[in-house]
């Protein structure tokens, strides 16, 4: 039953995904070119090629293709999704505008004129005697009947077809100016690398000694065919900038397997924190296996918290698998993590995914540290996130439990973020005895 419902929903995305590229074709391609035309062949192939290499840039990795086929897909395949997102989007507010201008301009130009300077006035001749029909004489031929035929109704025709063809290339062009803006400034965004942002976020339990502890959050790396190790470097630089006294990584950090992205991943060794850097796995890591990225980061000098707890001077730190691990029966165990300890101390949480909140409110976890919604990246996904997670970004209290979600450093699919700015948080504990 699982497999037929999931074979409905995508073959209902197919669907949608060929009817939105051939409207846009009809709209973009169509209508602002001659039939027969260089640049409507183009186009056309285009609509084409673009869908399928976004097909190809989603699917390679799972197919286990070379790594060099994937990076080859990624950069088209993933961008022209962001593109076909808004550029679907200004093209549906563009339409009513294209209807309005070709109503306008429909009233404004007669439908029967005729372009060009009026034929000159001359005064009205006699008329010549007509010579008395022929009995025997054959009809005119269909050539002459066309050559004497009113010439205004192809010229009106044409016109209405240079207006139309005018109205859609205007609309159609800033369309997908508006578009490829949007979508060239989230990557420029993306590729500069992420934002610092900096919250306090006061504990009841935590001793005066610890206020101003501060923990560097970052998530949602996404280190795969598209960002790689230039990537990682800015990350690693940015956060050793802020000197935070202890580093927490909270899952997807990668895309791909540790042969694929070992190299990319090798900045990580650079990390510098007074109370060491810590890794719990987010639902990516499973996608090419968790167990050997846990023991790459290992190597990397890295802390990985499988369902664990480090007693650090002033406070527990834990972490807890990322929910994809129940399929491979390595799921969060928070009694693991926290079931025996003193709740006394204050208790910081490392978990993936914001969702599992309640479990820490139950377990009187102090605050947990998340990622996995990327704010939405891509506007207005951000209202679909919201649907799937209590907290999308920031700081919000649940109980005695307050849950911080970053927005991530990195991008999944397309390297593109709109309305959501790619950020690592440097939380900054405070005490209530300061």
């Amino acid at each position: 039953m699982t497999i037929l419902v999931f074979a409905l929903v995508a073959l209902a995305v197919c669907a949608l995904l060929v009817l939105v590229h051939r409207w846009l074709w009809i709209r973009l391609v169509r209508d602002t070119t001659a039939p027969g035309a260089l640049t409507r062949r183009i186009g056309t192939a285009l609509t084409i090629a673009l869908p399928l290499l976004s097909v190809a840039a989603l699917t390679t990795g799972r197919a286990g293709a070379p790594f060099w086929l994937q990076q080859t897909v990624a950069w088209p395949g993933y961008l022209w999704l962001a593109v076909l997102l808004y550029l679907t989007l200004t093209m549906l507010v563009a339409e009513p505008i294209r209807a309005l201008l070709l109503r306008r301009l429909a009233h404004r130009v007669p439908s029967g004129a005729v372009a060009g300077p009026p034929a000159p006035q001359t005064a009205p001749r006699a008329a010549a005697p007509q010579p008395a029909p022929e009995p025997d004489r054959e009809p005119a031929p269909a050539s002459v009947a066309a050559a004497t035929a009113d010439p205004a109704e192809p010229a009106a025709a044409g016109l209405e077809l240079t207006r139309r063809r005018f109205v859609a290339r205007a609309v159609g062009g800033a369309a997908a100016a508006v578009a490829l803006g949007t979508v060239a400034t989230g990557t420029h965004g993306v590729l500069r690398g992420p934002s610092v942002r900096r919250v306090q976020v006061p504990l009841a339990k935590l001793p005066r000694a610890a206020h101003g502890f501060r923990i560097a959050v970052v998530s949602d790396v996404h280190l795969g065919p598209v960002l790689g190790r230039a990537h990682a470097q800015r990350i690693v630089d940015t956060v050793n900038r802020t000197q935070p006294d202890l580093i927490a990584i909270v899952g997807d950090l990668v895309d791909g397997s540790v042969p694929d992205l070992g190299p990319s991943a090798e900045p990580l060794r650079g990390l510098s924190a007074r109370h060491g850097s810590y890794f719990v796995t987010g639902n990516h890591e499973y996608f090419s296996g968790a167990q050997q990225w846990i023991d790459h980061v290992r190597e990397l000098g890295l802390t990985p918290l499988e369902n664990a707890r480090r007693a650090l001077p002033h406070f527990d730190l834990a972490g807890v698998n990322d929910i994809q691990g129940e399929l491979e029966g390595s799921g969060p165990d928070f009694q693991a993590a926290l079931g025996d300890r003193d709740r006394t101390r204050a208790a910081v949480l490392l978990a993936h995914q914001p969702v599992v909140i309640h479990d820490a409110v139950r377990h009187g976890v102090d605050l947990q540290l998340s990622g996995h919604t990327h704010g939405g990246q891509l506007w207005p996904g951000n209202y679909l996130a919201e649907l799937a997670n209590p907290t999308v970004a920031g700081l919000e209290r649940y109980g005695d439990t307050q849950l911080y979600v970053s927005r991530g450093a990195g991008a999944w699919g397309p390297p593109v973020r709109v309305g959501a700015p790619s950020d690592i948080t440097v939380v900054e504990l405070a005490s209530y005895h300061a």
